[in-house]
């Protein structure tokens, strides 16, 4: 009876004693759990661990060390082109639309090619801005078609007019931004300006001189004087200088005087309506002599009468 009240007492002791480690206790997350009693079996000695399991975290250690270092350094895309060139992902094909006055050539070395550019590293949004850069191109669009091909789409701007200025002539836009130089003879048929502010100004002059095509279609140069006004060079050599206000009124004029008199088809070099109350005009050196002879003529022809 002794040893049993004594297992009793003990075995209450003992029960309160658990009852108060139970109580200081440390619970663990659920997700925790199985991965502490991995680590308690291999501390204890239960698991057995490999003899190349040390190998392989000194080699993970090491790669994510070199993987650290390369992203540091700015080595990755090199790496990542070296790797995707080598599995079958290096640019092999270039689909180019929407060029006529952009070459091929041009296109390509702004795209900065060489023979190892990897689809996966290669970025189209720094290539569009480098094709964006190119004289004739107004957009452009650069987009990845898996496994190595590049599509690039291109709008290009819109040629309005030849501009020259001094001995330069550059091909411009409607609103008379350039776009590049004139070099060859393929927009020979565009309006010619000259002149500062001529640029700028055509387009609107331009656009009031094709209400009179008599004219329009005869103008080789549009002539833009101290950037107040305009001269026109007719086909025939024949300069009309027009007015710094109302000149498609003064326009109008010469087209009624074309058609009553055809004062563009006679032997003159100049037409004067820079004032409103007259127009002057200058005669070429021929038919400026022929007039003066035959002045000098009647003037005879009157004395002789006179003393007859």
């Amino acid at each position: 009876m002794h040893a049993l009240r004594q297992g009793q007492a003990g075995y209450r002791t003992e029960g309160r004693a658990g009852a108060a480690i139970a109580s200081s206790r440390i619970v663990l997350p659920r997700l925790l759990r199985r991965p502490m009693r991995h680590a308690a079996r291999l501390v204890s000695g239960d698991i057995e661990v490999p003899s190349h399991a040390f190998g392989v975290l000194t080699a993970g250690f090491l790669g994510a060390t070199v993987l650290y270092g390369s992203v540091l350094g700015g080595h990755m895309p090199a790496i990542v082109t070296a790797l995707a060139s080598n599995t079958g992902f290096a640019i092999s094909q270039i689909d180019i639309a929407g060029n006529s006055e952009t070459s091929e050539i041009d296109v390509m070395g702004a795209i900065h090619l060489d023979g190892w550019t990897a689809l996966p590293g290669f970025s189209p949004e720094a290539a569009r801005e480098r094709i964006a850069e190119l004289p004739w191109v107004q957009e452009a669009s650069v987009q990845k078609v898996y496994p190595g091909t590049l599509q690039v789409k291109l709008a290009e701007r819109t040629p309005f007019a030849l501009w020259q200025q001094g001995d330069a002539i550059s091909v411009i836009e409607q609103d008379g931004k350039v776009i590049a130089p004139y070099r060859n003879g393929k927009f020979a048929a565009l309006p010619l300006v000259v002149g500062d502010g001529a640029a700028e100004k055509a387009s609107m002059f331009i656009a009031g001189m094709k209400r009179f095509p008599s004219i329009a279609g005869r103008v080789k140069g549009y002539v833009r004087v101290a950037d107040r006004r305009w001269d026109l060079i007719l086909d025939n050599g024949v300069t009309v200088k027009l007015p710094e206000r109302g000149e498609l009124a003064a326009v109008q004029k010469l087209v009624a005087l074309q058609a009553d008199q055809g004062l563009l088809d006679k032997d003159i070099v100049a037409i004067d309506m820079r004032l409103d109350e007259r127009i002057a005009v200058r005669l070429s050196e021929a038919a400026a002599k022929e007039r003066s002879e035959k002045m000098d003529k009647i003037v005879h022809d009157e004395k002789r009468r006179g003393r007859t």
